[in-house]
């Protein structure tokens, strides 16, 4: 496994959601209650970028169809049809930067 620099700790703010491409991958990276969290970014419903959507807790909303996602775990939460799980990621917190291990 590779492991990718993200940004500082101070560049998050709580709930935050950023966007980046690591690896070749999109991916979604949260603060949440202090933790950081790693999920796929493309939607595999209809290919939505998630950072566009919606965090509430652990819940992430598509922006397109709304279908839901445990930012944690990448397990579908709620859609009418059934989804992909989203990938997830390792994130380490080092010396007060954020990476993800891919």
């Amino acid at each position: 496994m590779t492991k990718f620099l993200v940004d500082k700790i101070e560049n998050f703010s709580e709930g935050q959601m950023k966007n980046v491409t690591l690896g070749g991958k999109e991916i979604l990276v949260a603060k949440i209650e202090g933790h950081f969290y790693a999920i796929s970014n493309i939607c595999s419903h209809a290919g939505a970028e998630l950072h566009e959507g919606t965090l509430e807790a652990n819940e992430l909303t598509c922006p397109w169809h709304g279908a839901k996602w445990d930012v944690k775990t990448g397990d579908l939460i709620w859609f009418p049809q059934k989804l992909n799980n989203q990938d997830i990621y390792t994130v380490l917190v080092e010396d007060q930067n954020v990476y993800i291990e891919i």
